[in-house]
């Protein structure tokens, strides 16, 4: 309740002038996370809403089980993959781009939000993530259209791509028998995230609704082995 407040003052502290075409700035450079919720998360929640039904049996999710709790359905198991060797189970230490340290056929579903945007080798990763799965799992996540550099990824372990939904789903297809791929947001929101807005920022979510795949922020897929 607190931080939503802590927002709320930041919005009313730099209130947004949305006409004003001559700023070299964006209002802020943190997604939005300042303000409240950033555009993109507004894509992936909807999307991965949209597919809870794929979110079931032995779950996998980066870093943390946010979106399996929140989204799963029949769950029998979760499981977090994390570069923290110290983390207790069900946290699981690997590396997507060594497949000596990731269990083979483990898993029915993969949940990787904003992951791929961030290995140099994005092929080995899509690679080992088939690797993880049992026949018919799902490999459920999101990768970055039109953003902007993170920073606090790029000072940690880099920054390295932005994709198209062509180039996702070239990029799936190597490994995975079924793909689809889902451009996700429009000329709107692209300009609104680029700005660093957050959604509450707006007078209505509606123009964040109608897809075009010109304006991709977000790229959802699901990649079946």
């Amino acid at each position: 309740m607190l931080e939503k407040f802590k927002k709320y003052l930041m919005r009313r502290a730099r209130p947004v002038v949305f006409a004003d075409a001559s700023r070299r700035e964006p209002v802020s450079r943190d997604f939005g996370v300042g303000r409240g919720m950033p555009v993109d998360r507004y894509y992936i929640e909807r999307f991965l809403a949209e597919r809870s039904r794929l979110i079931r049996g032995e779950v996998l999710e980066i870093s943390e089980d946010t979106y399996t709790r929140r989204f799963g359905s029949a769950v029998a198991g979760s499981s977090i993959l994390t570069f923290d060797r110290t983390a207790a189970p069900p946290a699981l230490f690997g590396d997507l781009t060594c497949r000596e340290t990731l269990p083979e056929k483990k898993f029915d579903c993969f949940i990787a939000t904003q992951t791929l945007n961030f290995i140099p080798d994005a092929a080995s990763a899509v690679e080992n993530a088939a690797f993880l799965l049992r026949e018919e799992g799902v490999f459920l996540g999101t990768v970055a259209g039109l953003s902007q550099v993170s920073r606090f990824d790029r000072e940690r372990w880099g920054d390295y791509w932005r994709f198209t939904d062509m180039g996702l789903a070239h990029l799936l297809g190597k490994s995975f028998s079924r793909v689809e791929v889902t451009p996700l947001g429009n000329f709107a929101a692209a300009r609104l995230f680029l700005d660093g807005l957050a959604v509450e920022d707006l007078p209505s979510r509606d123009v964040l609704d109608g897809d075009d795949p010109d304006y991709a922020v977000v790229i959802g897929f699901e990649a079946r082995r």
